[in-house]
């Protein structure tokens, strides 16, 4: 029986641990000091073959006779060393919000920047995520520089917020040389799996421009193409909105500052026309003009993926697509998808905001 009065079991377990190549280091460097102190070996030698003090002989000695093979264990097994997360994002940001990629892309992908940092490209994209930072996507923007912006901006949102009583306000615009696209080859129809499809061929077969006068308390919109917006059609679509209100009925206009809306025939109009005031909405602030937001729906629906055999056809569908909405139509509300990009000051102390 050695110093440590192991018992056969004992022994082939410890025997097995010593031997094993997956087991933690520390695991078999314990099994093989217990082994050696059953066999007699002297501290000296002991610190000598495992590289240990004579506080490790001790610690470990004393465990394996108060618990035995259990006591080998180690109560507070260490952790894997963990990277420095904060140092770690930091160098992320900086390489995706500060530098460009050597290969001369213009961006950054999250496999791209992994492969520069050499790290996953998981942790670039958990990164990015948390910090809500997309390379891949890319916005446009308009600011204005019209240094009257936040006079005119007041004057058309508190048309909106408080229009005057007994009065109307309209959103007028004109969208210009809508094409009535033939396609040349016949379109396949949408089908479980399949997006719709149509040929890339096309015919063109003329262009018209549709303009339109949003109601903003009601939202129904008046509607009249034309083959060109000129100043003479601008003035002609306003004669038609005054006759579709009620006699001597105040109309607020709210248009942009294109010049076909600043002719003399235009101003001739309003002379005619008193109860008519038309306001401007600022320089490349068009999107202040509901009917804008109209536009764009109808694009969507209509214009967009549209097949016109002629501007009359064109005509037609437009028109029909008008009639319909009106028949359910409703007022817009706007709101602050993300308030901390409200109008303010910029560091001149000028006003000014960039439109998305």
């Amino acid at each position: 029986m050695g110093k440590m009065n192991l018992s056969e079991t004992e022994r082939e377990e410890l025997m097995s641990m010593q031997r094993s190549r997956t087991m933690a280091v520390g695991q078999v460097r314990r099994a093989r000091l217990i082994l050696l102190l059953d066999g007699g070996a002297s501290r000296a030698a002991i610190m000598a073959e495992l590289r240990c003090d004579s506080r490790f002989i001790t610690t470990w000695q004393m465990r394996f006779n108060s618990e035995r093979l259990a006591g080998l264990y180690g109560r507070h097994p260490g952790l894997a060393p963990r990277p420095d997360l904060a140092g770690l994002e930091a160098r992320v940001l900086d390489y995706t919000l500060r530098r460009k990629p050597s290969d001369g892309s213009t961006h950054w992908s999250s496999r791209k920047l992994a492969a520069q940092l050499g790290m996953a490209f998981m942790t670039v994209q958990r990164i990015w995520r948390k910090h809500d930072i997309r390379p891949h996507r890319l916005d446009t923007h308009m600011v204005s520089n019209d240094p009257d912006f936040e006079a005119k901006a007041a004057d058309v949102i508190g048309l909106y917020l408080n229009p005057p009583l007994h009065a109307v306000v309209c959103c007028v615009d004109e969208k210009t040389a809508i094409q009535a696209l033939d396609r040349q080859d016949r379109m396949l129809p949408l089908s479980p799996g399949r997006a719709e499809s149509h040929g890339f061929e096309y015919k063109r077969n003329g262009t018209l421009s549709l303009f339109a006068a949003l109601n903003v308390a009601t939202g129904e919109v008046l509607g009249k193409t034309a083959p060109r917006h000129t100043s003479a059609q601008f003035v002609a679509f306003l004669t038609e909105v005054v006759s579709a209100q009620p006699r001597g009925k105040e109309i607020n206009v709210i248009c942009d500052n294109v010049s076909s809306h600043k002719t003399d025939t235009v101003q001739t109009f309003l002379a005619d026309h008193p109860k008519v005031s038309i306001h401007y909405t600022p320089t490349y602030s068009s999107w202040l003009n509901q009917v804008e937001n109209w536009f764009a729906r109808i694009q969507r629906d209509v214009i967009a993926r549209g097949v016109f055999t002629s501007t009359k056809d064109l005509d037609k569908k437009l028109m029909r697509y008008i009639r319909q909405y009106n028949k359910q139509a409703l007022p817009l509300k706007w709101k602050y998808s993300d308030p901390s990009r409200r109008i303010r000051c910029n560091s001149s102390g000028s006003t000014d905001l960039a439109t998305h």
